[in-house]
C-alpha cells in the first residue's frame, strides 16, 4: 500500500490514479502534518511518496519521521525544484505514469 501526500488537492488523486493503474493499493493525505496520523492507521503502507514542498511539514521532514516510525518504508520524495537532501529517491514534477512506473522500477521497486 502507498501513502501519498501533497497539499495540492488535485495531486494527490491523479498519483492514486496512476498508482492504482500500476496495480498498487493507495491512500492519500493532503498534508504533512497528516500524514504520520494515516500511516499509524495503515499497517499495510510500505511506501510514502511525498511532495518536498508541503507546508507546516515538509517532504524531507515527513520522510524522516516517517521512516523513524517504520524503518522499512520505502520513500519517493516529488519536486519541481532542486532536491534539497540526499537521502531518499526524487522524481521530478510533472510526470507521467510511465515516468513514474520507471522512477518506481528504478529506485523503491513495485507497490
Amino acid at each position: 500500500m502507498v501513502l501519498a501526500v501533497d497539499d495540492d488537492a488535485d495531486v494527490p488523486d491523479v498519483m492514486a490514479s496512476m498508482l492504482e493503474d500500476l496495480g498498487c493499493e493507495v491512500v492519500c493525505a493532503h498534508s504533512g502534518a497528516e500524514a504520520p496520523d494515516v500511516l499509524k492507521s495503515y499497517e499495510g503502507i510500505s511506501m510514502l511518496i511525498t511532495d518536498i514542498n508541503v507546508p507546516v511539514m515538509d517532504g524531507h521532514e515527513l520522510a524522516e519521521r516517517a521512516t523513524r516510525l517504520r524503518p522499512s518504508l520505502k520513500v519517493l520524495q516529488l519536486s519541481g525544484r532542486e532536491r534539497r537532501r540526499d537521502a531518499f529517491p526524487l522524481i521530478r514534477t510533472p510526470f507521467s505514469e510511465d515516468d513514474l512506473a520507471r522512477v518506481l522500477e528504478q529506485t523503491t521497486g513495485r507497490c
